[in-house]
């Protein structure tokens, strides 16, 4: 699904898109998009920051309400706020305009490619301290409570749990979680494990920085307990 006003971008990506095998609907409000996610449920958003009425941030915002589908967002060139504040809502990506509608469709196809999620010896969930991951069912409980994580959240913390005796670089985090093929900014790792961290950290600081490598978790890993 695209959501773009401007009829030159929006024309361009559906061209090329649709030559590179892909289907594609497209819209020219947020309004429009959020009823089009809920009733179609779209694998792919690709999202102007620059809407009329609700604007990309917030239509990013309502659609992560119901739907895990990957969310690129374009933003112009100087909108490095909304760029953070894209990712934030939980966008998976953004490509600044101008840009090569190749390099959008490339970006896409390494999204949809890449692992749903990290290849673990262990049977059972993953338990380090309050924090328990069901790999394998996609959730995450803190103190006994569900987390809402979106996909690269999500991959991110069991990359991370597969080995918390492990720092992770930056860049071994984004072959296992945006793939080898990735072409993007090595910054959003730094954007996704702030939102990470909002979510999971509450007395317990589950993810530590270590500086000038990466992150690794804190804390024991205690595997192959009960998930209920």
């Amino acid at each position: 699904m695209v959501i773009e006003d401007a009829p030159e971008f929006r024309t361009l990506i559906e061209s090329v898109l649709r030559s590179d095998g892909f289907r594609v609907q497209t819209l020219t409000t947020g309004e429009e998009g959020i009823d089009w996610a809920r009733r179609h449920r779209p694998d792919v958003v690709i999202l102007d920051v620059g809407l009329p009425g609700i604007d990309g941030i917030e239509v990013c915002r309502r659609i992560r309400s119901f739907s895990d589908a990957y969310v690129v967002m374009l933003t112009g060139r100087d909108e490095e706020v909304d760029k953070l504040i894209g990712l934030a809502v939980g966008a998976d990506d953004y490509v600044t305009k101008p840009f090569s509608p190749r390099e959008l469709s490339a970006r896409i196809r390494a999204l949809l490619r890449r692992p749903r999620a990290i290849e673990t010896d262990e049977s059972g969930p993953i338990e380090i301290g309050d924090l328990v991951i069901d790999v394998g069912g996609r959730e995450v409980l803190v103190g006994g409570q569900p987390v809402e994580l979106t996909k690269i959240e999500f991959d991110l913390l069991s990359t991370l749990a597969s080995r918390p005796d492990m720092v992770f670089a930056r860049a071994v985090l984004i072959e296992h979680v945006w793939g080898p093929d990735w072409i993007g900014d090595d910054h959003m790792v730094e954007v996704h494990i702030g939102n990470l961290r909002r979510k999971i950290d509450t007395d317990t600081k589950h993810i530590r920085t270590v500086r000038g490598v990466g992150y690794r978790m804190a804390g024991p890993r205690r595997p192959k307990t009960p998930f209920s």
